[in-house]
């Protein structure tokens, strides 16, 4: 609870089931899992809240409620009423979608036209469109078509104090008012509670090639051997959909996806080789994109998210490898030419914590940033989940302030404890 509520689990329930009908709010341990139908009855749950001084956090497939600082929260939100697809204006190439709506299905529905969000998120069968807007989720396809800020045309926010809020529009030229759902995106879910979002749409990509060169060539293979043949791969004429490096203490490899005709195909393959000469290439299926979600489909390890310049990718992805083996620790990374990494992290809680310490001073140098997505219950309270060391603070906590004055979404769970 933001502050001492009056009101005890039952009596928020009692007032929830009020709300939202008796059978779309119960009690799950000391908190109400409450489902409203619209943003109306979110707006009513929210004035609710902040009035009773209760803590709300919306929740989706549930897939990332780890990823942050923990919260208590007095409400959980749920939109699992709220998941179908509004409206498919195909022949302008965008559409309107629920915020509870998985991403899998979304997509189903969109590729009936040929099109797609172009996004590739983790656990899209249980993710829901709300959840990964909120946490600004997305793989390797941000190099070619970019990350969610620049797929999102508008959306329909229920802010702290039941405001409904509608930003943006449904087409893709809009210059109406200020984009508030860039502000809302990334924002895992402090500021408001999303409840619809106007996707730009793209042609579904009917061929594609993905090939895979592999480094055999020393006993602890250097993501540096790369370097040079992907800076001119990202020079070339080529335009590829995806580029991710694979690193781990058995192999480097390097994946490659473009989607073109036929005939380019083979062009495209033909000059692969020739940038990657000293490698073997290999044509591949499309499993090995699933590289990020395997990480994080893994229990035991630290991971994290580090963003950098794409320039030091492979520097950084190098020397991380080579600590991480001087410290006896085990360390999986997955990078996307953009400059994104996830990092898998196995060895002693105390190596581990040591290792991100100075990881994080290093990508400092560059700019960077490293992000804990998990870690053990155990170091939960006394580690910076964000690590944030940055002038931008007082501005991100000050527009906190402005949208949810009364704490009342997600209290403490993003950066700074906002």
């Amino acid at each position: 609870m933001n502050v001492a509520a009056a009101l005890t689990p039952k009596q928020t329930l009692a007032n929830l089931q009020t709300i939202l009908g008796q059978e779309h709010a119960h009690l799950r341990g000391n908190a109400v899992v409450a489902a409203p139908a619209d943003a109306n009855q979110i707006a009513d749950v929210l004035r609710f809240a902040q009035t009773n001084g209760l803590a709300v956090t919306p929740s989706g497939g549930g897939t990332k409620l780890n990823w942050g600082n923990p919260v208590a929260p007095d409400i959980f939100l749920s939109l699992e009423r709220l998941r179908a697809l509004r409206e498919h204006a195909w022949q302008d190439m965008t559409c309107t979608v629920d915020a509870g709506c998985t991403w899998a299905a979304m997509q189903a529905e969109l590729a009936k036209h040929g099109q797609m969000v172009a996004l590739d998120p983790l656990w899209p069968d249980r993710a829901t469109v709300g959840g990964i807007v909120a946490s600004n989720d997305g793989g390797a396809l941000r190099l070619k078509f970019g990350g969610l800020r620049d797929l999102i045309i508008g959306m329909t926010v229920v802010l702290a104090d039941g405001t409904v809020a509608r930003t943006g529009g449904k087409v893709v030229k809009n210059v109406a008012g200020y984009d508030l759902h860039k502000l809302m995106t990334g924002s895992f879910g402090t500021l408001g509670v999303i409840t619809e979002v106007n996707f730009r749409l793209h042609p579904m990509g009917h061929h594609e090639q993905t090939w895979t060169i592999t480094a055999h060539d020393a006993a602890i293979p250097d993501a540096m051997v790369f370097a040079e043949p992907l800076m001119a791969l990202m020079d070339s004429r080529m335009t590829p959909s995806c580029v991710q490096l694979r690193s781990s203490k058995r192999e480097c490899a390097l994946d490659i996806r473009i989607a073109a005709v036929p005939e380019c195909l083979r062009e495209h393959a033909a000059r692969i080789q020739e940038l990657f000469a000293r490698f073997a290439v290999e044509e591949r299926d499309n499993t090995v994109w699933q590289a990020r979600q395997q990480l994080f489909d893994g229990d035991d390890a630290f991971l994290l998210k580090i963003s950098l310049l794409p320039a030091v990718l492979c520097a950084v992805t190098a020397g991380l490898q080579q600590r991480a083996a001087a410290k006896a620790i085990e360390v999986t990374i997955v990078g996307q030419a953009t400059g994104l990494m996830a990092v898998a992290v196995n060895g002693s809680p105390d190596a581990m914590t040591a290792l991100i310490k100075d990881l994080r001073a290093r990508v400092a140098d560059f700019g960077g940033s490293v992000v804990v997505l998990r870690l053990p219950d155990s170091l939960q309270d006394n580690f910076d989940t964000w690590g944030l060391n940055s002038g931008a603070l007082p501005l991100m906590r000050e527009i906190k302030r402005r949208f949810d004055p009364g704490r009342t979404l997600n209290p403490g769970r993003f950066v700074g404890g906002i």
